[in-house]
């Protein structure tokens, strides 16, 4: 790979003249000449529950005459699969075939990509072609006196690989349970760890009484860290130090954080009691898990903190259609030591990142296209769309609709195409009004509720502003692995959990996992 990298360099340096060469404003020729034409990453999501061709639709339609008009420049979207983004992505870079403006969920790669010479600095560019989304970025909370927009920054060298985008929202997990199946049993919401196992026992010894065949009392997918990230956070010390957690951190993996193994003990005991659905790893995405959510058998789980509102996914709505009465509520039952229930808050600087593959054969058009995201009539546009379909307004707030047929949003609030932005973005006098109503079909209180609950005793994960070398080669490995270790780990017959704990954690951490953390460890700051 390093050597795949190095003869991109050279072969297209001549390219990259384009930026050596440049960095002013836009000149007058790239408007007024022909056309330049751009490649450019949308991800896809299929298209269930009325979703279109995240290539071809109204919004791409309109994106493409806009900024062929403002900035002469023709765009052609690529979909990847969401659900397999990173390895996509990852692909379409060693074949020298990724979209002229990418994006991705790993920064790791995209800083490795970045040392190897496979993407641009985008730097020297920020003052220039960047301008409009630096103003929209504003300062970065996690770094006072800084702009968001060099949040990802190498420190060591000031290189800026990728660019992280701008989340509008401080919620991002909740817990969710069957409301109407507590009160056929007659349980109260339960509001402890202990609570919530018995309640899920419940739900399990008294199928005939919920009106189902089966019960699959807590749902999650083979992406466990992520899935069950309430679970674990309740697990881990009240009083452990941000510095221990962020060395103990790898690849976004926590494995090494003290209280992880209790919690992986924790869930193995519900599988082994049978409150977690035995094919739990098949479910490598949404899609499935989703549809085993609105066939009615599923009594709890945790995800992204609005996840069966979304119109995507539809989980809410569907399943009332399936069986009347249904509903999943939100509640806050994972309590630390302290008694607390804590959640992880979602910082400023969202996990999704754009960037510029040396492949790319017009990157200053593709920076200028990012940058024209960021102007306030374009990503307003693709956020709330037209009056009467997309949005009404009430009391002179645009207030989002749920659009069906060929206008629908793919994902919330267009956050595919606006790249940059995730989330709406309206003035915050206006947000819980807007935010309430984001989710058609779903009673406003529900979505509030939602939210405050996701928010309440949440802290966002500590961040330290170092490069580390060493995660490079070894991320997708050490990945890989321990997603493979979380499956078994849950799995496991109780006499059994120490010895694959044991070994697993050994083979992560001489798989390379042990480098990361000792040069996290000499580079906190």
């Amino acid at each position: 790979m390093k050597r795949f990298f190095s003869v991109l360099f050279v072969a297209l340096s001549a390219i990259a003249t384009v930026f050596a060469s440049g960095g002013g404003q836009q000149s007058s020729s790239s408007v007024s000449g022909g056309p330049v034409s751009i490649t450019v990453e949308v991800f896809d999501r299929g298209t269930d529950g009325g979703k279109t061709d995240p290539a071809n639709n109204p919004w791409t339609d309109w994106i493409k005459a806009k900024v062929l008009k403002d900035e002469n420049i023709q765009v052609t979207f690529v979909p990847v699969s969401r659900w397999t983004e990173e390895s996509s992505i990852v692909a379409k870079m060693a074949a020298q075939d990724a979209p002229d403006l990418c994006y991705t969920y790993s920064m790791d790669n995209v800083r490795n990509w970045g040392l190897q010479g496979g993407v641009y600095d985008l730097a020297p560019y920020v003052d220039t072609y960047l301008q409009d989304m630096k103003n929209f970025m504003g300062e970065d909370p996690a770094i006072p006196g800084q702009n968001l927009i060099w949040h990802s920054k190498d420190v060591d060298t000031g290189a800026l690989y990728g660019i992280s985008n701008k989340y509008m929202y401080t919620a991002s997990h909740n817990t969710f349970i069957r409301k109407d199946w507590l009160d056929k049993l007659g349980l109260p919401v339960p509001k402890t760890t202990q609570e919530f196992y018995d309640t899920m026992v419940a739900f399990k010894n008294n199928a005939a009484a919920l009106g189902v065949n089966r019960v699959v009392p807590f749902l999650i997918t083979n992406d466990v860290r992520w899935q069950v990230y309430n679970v674990f956070l309740s697990f881990m010390s009240p009083t452990l130090s941000s510095r221990e957690r962020w060395i103990n951190t790898v690849a976004e993996r926590q494995l090494m954080v003290p209280g992880v193994k209790e919690a992986f003990q924790f869930l193995n005991t519900m599988y082994n009691d049978g409150l977690i659905d035995p094919d739990f790893p098949l479910y490598t995405d949404d899609s499935n898990p989703g549809n085993v959510m609105k066939s009615g058998i599923v009594g709890a789980f945790q995800h992204n903190w609005d996840h069966p509102y979304r119109q995507n996914m539809q989980i809410q709505t569907e399943l009332e259609k399936n069986v009347p009465g249904a509903k999943y509520i939100p509640i806050d039952p994972f309590t630390n030591s302290a008694g607390l229930t804590p959640k992880r808050g979602s910082p400023a600087a969202g996990g999704l990142i754009f960037f510029i593959p040396k492949s790319s054969k017009n990157p200053e058009a593709a920076l200028r296209y990012a940058n024209w995201l960021c102007r306030y009539e374009n990503y307003h546009f693709l956020q709330f769309g037209n009056e009467g379909v997309n949005h009404t307004k009430a009391n002179g707030v645009e207030v989002p609709l749920s659009a069906t047929g060929s206008w629908i949003q793919n994902s919330g609030a267009n956050v595919d195409y606006t790249m940059s932005i995730n989330g709406y973005v309206v003035p915050d006098e206006h947000f819980g009004q807007v935010l309430a109503a984001s989710y058609p079909g779903i009673p406003p209180a529900d979505v509030t509720e939602a939210y405050k609950i996701s928010s309440t005793n949440a802290k966002v994960e500590p961040y330290v502003p170092a490069t580390i070398l060493s995660i490079a080669e070894v991320r997708q490995v050490l990945v890989d692995k321990e997603k493979i270790l979380s499956v078994n780990l849950i799995r496991a017959r109780p006499g059994e959990f120490n010895r694959i704990w044991d070994s697993g954690i050994k083979d992560w951490l001489d798989s390379g996992a042990q480098a990361v953390i000792d040069e996290q460890k000499a580079k906190y700051r």
